[in-house]
């Protein structure tokens, strides 16, 4: 199974941006995409930014995470 977060690009250097995920800030290659822009968001996988997503797919798309994020920790509890 493979998962893709969404980030935001915060800076570009050459094939290598720093993104914010969930304001965490992380190395992430541009490889894969045509002309990147600082504030675009794109789904990550593998340090691999792998597509465009608008603003609204990111952020729903992270409110599906959380609420998975706390529906494990509701089971991790409730063992």
């Amino acid at each position: 199974m493979c998962l893709g977060i969404p980030a935001e690009i915060i800076s570009i250097d050459g094939d290598m941006a720093k993104v914010s995920i969930g304001g965490t800030t992380i190395n992430a290659s541009l490889q894969l995409l045509e002309n990147p822009k600082v504030g675009e968001f794109v789904l990550l996988h593998s340090g691999f930014a792998i597509e465009r997503l608008s603003k609204e797919e990111a952020a729903e798309t992270m409110k599906l995470l959380r609420e998975l994020g706390a529906i494990d920790e509701q089971m991790d509890e409730s063992q």
